[in-house]
Order: structure tokens, then sequence, then C-alpha cells
């Protein structure tokens, strides 16, 4: 099937060949004509199903049809978690409506850049604002942009936006939009507090779920190599020093082991960087594009990157740390195998990773060999099993020091984002 069926406009049409989708992916099949019908949508996506293009392109199209004179107005509003998948939906949105006799205003809103730019990019018009919640919600509390005739409401990646604390931002943005909209959600997983979110911002969505696409446990090889922690670091210079990967993407437990090895890594003579948190806006976009760009061989990032980052050419995904859940689990290695490319994915564990990835693989319906390499296997005993005391009550935390805790987490994050 081609996409001439879905879209009607032939400038939408000839960009969307521009940029060389030949054919539509099953998201992008069921969803379009709902968006073209003006319904409401809760759609269960994997990474790289192209779940972008589902909402861009329709969206795109209805935007162009009743695009009025006069100023640009905000008709759409796109929320992520992350500042890269922000910037890459914007990118997109541009892309796709590069043909359209009136093109569309796009404003991203990010932290880590001037808020005092961006705010004047929305009043001197804009059509579709993409953001980040914490960024976007810092805009709304200096009341300097008009939300009246917004049309779409988007939330992209929404289970990761809870992880955030997008919960308790929810009302807060409802409050800031019209009632009468359409409301697109899209996730890759759908835990029951996803249940209750959806319920505050849709009545009555079509669930869209892509039964026919390969999980992507399923379509990407994976090993799991059992290895002391010491000998993690010099493991994965073996493996780099026989293996002919080109592109490595190594995710870390945190920001600064990311940054650490990456420097390590560059004595050793490898072209390696780190991605995280904690670098300015402009080094990590910097950063990426020298990645994708293949001048950096090996990015070790945190969970950052486990999300929306459109990298085609990911030959291997290494955990050096296993992630804490196991939908982490498969949004990291989904950054490999993309495009219709194979992929790999190799985790290190230790003893004390065993029951762990037991979890996960129990989780991701999945059960994987051990594999051990000769010079690095793993030695020593497993650490006895103790099992914690019985909870004491009483002894807990209490309503309100939880309550505390979360609010400072959320601004936090909201800062960060």
């Amino acid at each position: 099937m081609s996409f001439s069926p879905l879209l009607r406009s032939s400038y939408i049409l000839k960009a969307v060949k521009e940029n060389g989708y030949t054919q539509p992916t099953p998201i992008q099949e069921k969803v379009i004509p709902l968006v073209l019908d003006r319904r409401d949508i809760l759609a269960q996506a994997q990474t790289g199903s192209g779940k972008s293009a589902s909402f861009v392109l329709p969206i795109l199209e209805l935007w162009s049809a009743t695009r009025g004179e006069g100023k640009a107005k905000i008709k759409a509003l796109i929320l992520t978690p992350t500042r890269e998948l922000t910037l890459q939906v914007a990118q997109t949105f541009e892309t796709m409506g590069r043909n359209l006799p009136k093109t569309p205003k796009v404003v991203s809103l990010i932290g880590g850049e001037g808020i005092s730019d961006q705010i004047y990019a929305i009043q001197q018009g804009c059509d579709i604002l993409v953001a980040t919640s914490g960024r976007f919600l810092d805009v709304l509390r200096k009341k300097q942009m008009n939300l009246s005739h917004l049309e779409f409401f988007v939330l992209d990646e929404a289970d990761k936006m809870l992880d955030l604390g997008f919960a308790e931002e929810l009302e807060l943005i409802l409050e800031s939009i019209p009632e009468k909209r359409q409301n697109l959600l899209f996730s890759a997983t759908y835990p029951p507090k996803m249940e209750m979110i959806a319920a505050k911002i849709t009545q009555n969505p079509i669930h869209i779920t892509i039964e026919s696409e390969m999980p992507t446990v399923q379509s990407i090889q994976q090993r799991v190599i059992e290895v002391n922690p010491e000998n993690r670091g010099p493991l994965l210079r073996h493996l780099l020093s026989t293996e002919k990967w080109e592109q490595v993407l190594v995710f870390m437990a945190n920001k600064r082991a990311s940054d650490n090895i990456a420097a390590k890594f560059r004595k050793y003579g490898f072209s390696a960087d780190s991605f995280n948190g904690d670098l300015l806006q402009e080094d990590r976009t910097y950063v990426l594009e020298q990645f994708k760009a293949k001048k950096i061989r090996i990015l070790f990032a945190t969970d950052i990157a486990a999300r929306g980052l459109d990298i085609d050419d990911i030959t291997c995904v290494i955990n050096f740390d296993l992630p804490r859940s196991p939908a982490d689990y498969i949004h990291r290695i989904g950054r490999t195998g993309r495009a219709g490319k194979s992929g790999l994915a190799i985790s290190f564990i230790g003893y004390e990773e065993r029951d762990h990835f037991r979890l996960i693989e129990k989780r991701s319906s999945i059960k994987l060999p051990r594999e051990q390499i000769e010079g690095f296997e793993l030695v020593g005993t497993p650490p006895p099993r103790v099992k914690g005391p019985d909870p004491i009550k009483g002894k807990g935390k209490s309503k309100k020091d939880k309550a505390r805790e979360l609010a400072a987490k959320n601004a936090k994050n909201s800062g960060n984002q």
C-alpha cells in the first residue's frame, strides 16, 4: 500500500516521497485515516514503528485545509518527554510541510535554551508548538501565549512522561487548553496509571494496538555475556577491537559514569563521547550530529537516549549497566535494528544482576543463553541471598512526606527538561 490512498494533499505526498517513504507502516496505516476523521486515539506503538509520521502527516493536512488568514495561531500542541524528541518531531513537521502553499510556523520549547527567545518566537506567530512538558509549563506560567485556538493535543511517549512526574503537571496543562479538541496519545506501554491519565484527557478514544508487528525484543539478535563488573570495560574494548561494529550505543547507569568511561576510551584511542542530561543543549545537539555523521563510533549514554532518537545506523546496543525496568530494556535495544536493518543488543551481567535480568526476560517473554568470553570469564561465587527484614508497622514514610518528596522530584525534573 502507498500513501496516496491515505493522504489527499499532493504537497504532503510529494514531501513523503522526497523523504524516501514508500509505504506506510502498520501504525501509520491505521492511525492516519482516524486522525483525518477527527477521532481521538490511544495508540500503543513500539519505538521505531513510525508513529511520529502517523500524527504529523494528517495534522499537517487538516491544518493546511483550514489555515485562515492573518497571524499564525497555535493549532497543535505536541508534548514529548525529552529535548531530542521535541526537536525531532518539530523537524518532521517542518520537513513534511515544506511543500505546502503556506508553510507552518513550528516552534519548539525545550530546556537549556533561552526562554525569552522562545516566547518571542511564539508571539511572532506559531501554528504548531512542540515542547517538553517542563518547559511548556514554564512558558505557560508567564501567560505569554494564546492557546484558545488549539485543535490538536498530542502526547508522544506518554508512558515515559509519567516517569517524569507528568501526572501532576497534567491538570495545569488541561486547564490551559480548550475542552473541545482532538486528543492523540501514543505510548509503548500502558501501565494502569496510563489508563487513568488517558481518562482525564479523552472520554471515548479509539484504541490502536499493532498486533501484527513483531515485538522489538524478538526482531533483534540479543546476547547476554556474564562478566565481573571490573572487567566490563576491558571486555567492551576487546569486543570493539574484534567485531566489525560501525556505530555502537552503550547505555550507562548514570551521567558521571558515561562521562568517565567515554574519557577513558578516548585515551585508548577509540572515537567515543558521552551523551547525558548534564550537557548543555548545544553540546547535546552537537554530539548527536557527530554520532549520526559517524564521526563518533561509540556513544556512552544514559537512558535519555533510550527513546525517540531517530538514528537508523546503530549497529549494536550494549547494556553496560542494566536498565531499571523491562520496559526500558525494550526501548534501549529498540535503538538498533531500525528501518528494516538487522540489529544486535548485548547485555553485561554479573552475579548481582542475574535475578534482575531474569525478571527482564520474564516480562519481555524472552529466554537468552548466557555466554562467557575467553579471558573475561565470570569468576568468584554468587553472594548469598539475604532475606530483608519484615516491615515495621508505623515506620514507613507518611503520605505527606511522600508528597513532599514527589513535589521536589518533579520540580527538579521540570528544570532538567
